[in-house]
């Protein structure tokens, strides 16, 4: 019979996809196309569809009172529930949508009744929206391709400084924790850095006449 995870954020992701590469029997599933957080499901056979991933939403005032991500994940976890009960969740035009099982859904369908001092009533939809990034491009001046010269260019660091954030575990690669400060980035990677934000490095645009590169990113906001 099938079996599946839990809803696995990025790092989780990038760590399974190495053990289990997604195949005709193994499958990852966030419910729309994009997710960034999804679950693994291991098929049956390869005729096997099987996904109880379904999108709850609630509709909600918020011209007195309003929400974040932060009030929703707090009013999530003042359930009690394990983080990898639901995967993603975003507010647009002041409807929530959160991706969950379909078990779960019916629990936050009963017992989500507040987020903050904000009643809301979630209902299940027979839809799967799909969650819009908004981001912004921009050109920066940087030594090299290596990745301690492009962390130091986005967190606004010398490369001392860019190195010591390495050691310490505060950026990531393609979702995986950097480890070689030396490694050179490829096109279309997304670099994660913690308290300044998720870029993903577009390349080398051109070069300066002191021999310096401009390279594009594109920023997650």
């Amino acid at each position: 019979m099938h079996t599946e995870s839990g809803f696995l954020n990025e790092e989780e992701l990038a760590e399974a996809a190495v053990h289990f590469p997604e195949s005709a029997l193994i499958r990852y599933d966030g419910g729309y196309p994009g997710a960034r957080k999804k679950k693994v499901i291991f098929l049956r056979d390869e005729e096997d569809d099987f996904s109880d991933i379904v999108c709850i939403r609630a509709r909600t005032d918020q011209r007195f009172r309003t929400v974040g991500h932060r009030d929703i994940l707090g009013a999530l976890m003042s359930l009690q529930i394990e983080r990898s009960s639901f995967g993603d969740f975003w507010i647009d035009d002041g409807v929530i949508y959160l991706y969950t099982s379909r078990l779960m859904a019916e629990f936050l369908c009963a017992n989500l009744l507040r987020i903050g001092s904000l009643p809301v009533s979630f209902e299940i939809i027979p839809d799967h929206p799909v969650q819009t990034f908004r981001t912004r491009s921009f050109e920066a001046i940087a030594g090299s391709e290596r990745l301690d010269s492009l962390v130091a260019v986005l967190a606004k660091v010398s490369r001392t400084e860019a190195q010591r954030m390495i050691r310490q575990e505060k950026v990531q690669v393609n979702h995986r924790t950097l480890v070689q400060p030396a490694e050179l980035c490829d096109n279309n990677s997304t670099i994660s850095i913690r308290g300044t934000g998720r870029f993903t490095y577009l390349g080398v645009i051109r070069r300066t006449r002191k021999d310096r590169i401009v390279v594009g990113f594109k920023q997650y906001i």
